[in-house]
């Protein structure tokens, strides 16, 4: 009797630590995506910003090369933010490297 009870707790404790872990999983994915469209949101602005300096529009590139010069954006935002993090994380620990 007890055997079965206390194996009933432990196959409920399973179950909510599965669902627990399965929650915290796909909140970090949701989480994810929405920074993934946030940053390929903000490189599509600064290529529109860097074409209209240069006198260009969309049309003017082919899907592929609009698609590289999109990748390269979002790699210069990715760095960028890196960066930030890195001296966020310095200045928090009282190191000024970079001051």
């Amino acid at each position: 009797m007890i055997k079965r009870l206390s194996k009933g707790a432990i196959d409920l404790t399973k179950e909510q630590f599965n669902k627990s872990f399965d929650y915290a999983h796909i909140k970090s994915q949701s989480i994810k995506n929405k920074i993934n469209y946030k940053i390929q949101e903000r490189a599509v602005l600064n290529l529109k910003a860097e074409l209209i300096i240069h006198h260009k529009t969309f049309d003017d590139y082919s899907d592929e090369e609009l698609e590289i010069l999109i990748s390269r954006e979002k790699q210069k935002i990715i760095d960028e933010l890196k960066n930030k993090t890195l001296v966020a994380v310095l200045a928090f620990l009282g190191l000024n490297f970079f001051i």
